[in-house]
């Protein structure tokens, strides 16, 4: 286990930023101290020892923090960023946990102090519930963690994300441009999430259907548990890479409905070969 003998705050105690404080609490951090509007859930975060100190007044412990994990909706957490330019502690490393990364990175690079460095992050964990009562230490477990680091940078601090996210307990650290983040994440997440949410809305459910249902289709359904303002957000600042999906996804599905209509076996038998294929080697089998 790793040591961080720094300063750190989480901003955004909620369901990722909870359990980022729950990880790194176990790291054994010089002062952990977290920030959020809500007061409840500073008083609940500190009664339960996941941070040492709460604050709504983000100046406090910005002044003193070596490392700030901002876990905040995007346009919350650069619009945090922009309001807390000057408060920041010189040479600062500061990184995020959103699940868009152009716009973000792009943006807080454009106002960010040349005394602090802002490096992108995005812890591929979650839950379908929110909020800090929901938090686990363990969500980051043999996760994937994503860096989205730019040519301002330092070396160091691009290692020091690294050394936080094999430490919080993701297995794989990935080095990437943001702009790939985005067009890669728009078919991994996004469209998935996309899909759930069109099943579960279909007119055919209801409750007789629903003793129908099988481990198939609550594993397609799972994640339409979503929280409507953060994807509805994610959705929007990532639309064009998510409308490419969408037509390539609605391309296939067009595909495979004319093969069943024209009771094309053939045709079917190739499109299950193709895709099986490609899951054995998702899973390693290949």
């Amino acid at each position: 286990m790793i040591s961080l003998e720094f300063n750190i705050t989480v901003v955004g105690l909620g369901l990722i930023g909870g359990s980022y404080a729950m990880a790194l609490k176990e790291l054994n951090p010089n002062n952990l101290w977290g920030i959020d509007i809500d007061l409840n859930a500073l008083k609940s975060a500190e009664d339960l020892g996941i941070i040492d100190k709460g604050y709504r007044d983000a100046k406090i412990p910005l002044n003193k923090s070596d490392i700030v994990i901002i876990s905040l909706y995007p346009e919350a957490a650069i619009e945090f960023i922009r309001n807390n330019k000057d408060n920041f502690k010189r040479g600062a490393v500061i990184t995020d946990t959103s699940g868009i990364k152009e716009s973000v990175v792009k943006e807080v690079s454009e106002f960010i102090p040349d005394w602090v460095d802002f490096v992108g992050g995005h812890p591929m964990a979650g839950r379908e519930s929110r909020g800090l009562a929901f938090a686990s230490k363990d969500i980051f477990k043999n996760a994937n963690y994503i860096i989205t680091p730019t040519n301002k940078n330092k070396k160091e601090n691009i290692e020091l994300i690294k050394k936080i996210a094999t430490g919080i307990g993701c297995k794989n650290v990935v080095f990437i441009d943001a702009n790939v983040h985005d067009k890669i994440i728009a078919y991994t997440s996004g469209i998935p999430h996309i899909i759930a949410v069109a099943l579960m809305n279909c007119d055919n459910f209801d409750k007789e259907r629903g003793f129908f249902v099988g481990g198939s289709f609550r594993d397609a359904t799972r994640v339409a548990l979503i929280n409507p303002d953060l994807w509805s957000e994610l959705f929007i600042a990532n639309k064009e890479n998510i409308i490419a999906e969408l037509e390539e996804f609605e391309h296939n599905l067009a595909v495979m409905k004319e093969a069943i209509k024209n009771e094309d076996a053939t045709s079917m038998k190739k499109i299950f070969d193709m895709a099986g294929s490609k899951r054995r080697k998702l899973n390693g089998n290949e």
